[in-house]
C-alpha cells in the first residue's frame, strides 16, 4: 500500500495524455495555472504536501519523487490544457491491485487544492483541474 497513492497520481497522468488532441484547442486552465512554470510550482508545493499527509504519506515512501514530480507537471499540463505530453503509465495499470481506497484519493485531491491555493491560483482555475482529474478516481480507487 506504500506505493499505492503514488501510483495513483502517476496513472492519473496518462489518463490526461489521451486529452493532448483537445489541449490545443483551449489553453484557458494552462493559462490560469500560470503556465508550464505555474505548474511546476503547483507540484514543487504539492509533493511535500503528500510527503507529509499523515493520511497518505505511507504510500510514498518507496516513490522516486522526481520521477512523481515530473509525471505530475506533465499530467497538469496536458489536462489543463497546455503544450505538453503525459509520458507516464495509464491509471488503472499503476494503481491496479493497490487497494487505494476513496479516502486516500480523497486526501491527495485536497492536498492538491491546498498546494494551489498556497501559490495564488484562482479558485475557477483550481476547480477545473480537479474536475479534469475526478474521472480518474474510478480507475484509481480499487478498495
Amino acid at each position: 500500500m506504500t506505493t499505492s497513492l503514488a501510483k495513483l497520481v502517476g496513472a492519473g497522468m496518462l489518463a490526461m495524455a489521451t486529452l493532448g488532441a483537445a489541449h490545443a484547442a483551449d489553453d484557458a486552465t494552462f493559462q490560469g495555472l500560470g503556465g508550464k512554470a505555474g505548474i511546476k510550482k503547483i507540484v514543487a508545493t504539492f509533493i511535500p504536501l503528500i510527503q507529509a499527509d499523515p493520511r497518505i504519506k505511507e504510500s510514498f515512501t518507496d516513490i522516486d519523487m522526481k520521477n512523481l514530480a515530473l509525471r505530475l507537471e506533465e499530467q497538469f499540463c496536458v489536462l489543463s490544457g497546455g503544450p505538453c505530453e503525459y509520458k507516464g503509465k495509464d491509471m488503472k495499470e499503476i494503481h491496479d491491485g493497490l487497494n487505494i481506497t476513496n479516502a486516500q484519493f480523497n486526501a491527495l485531491a485536497e492536498d492538491l487544492q491546498i498546494a494551489m491555493e498556497q501559490v495564488g491560483i484562482a479558485s475557477r482555475y483550481q476547480n477545473k483541474l480537479v474536475a479534469k482529474l475526478a474521472p480518474m478516481q474510478r480507475d484509481i480507487v480499487t478498495k
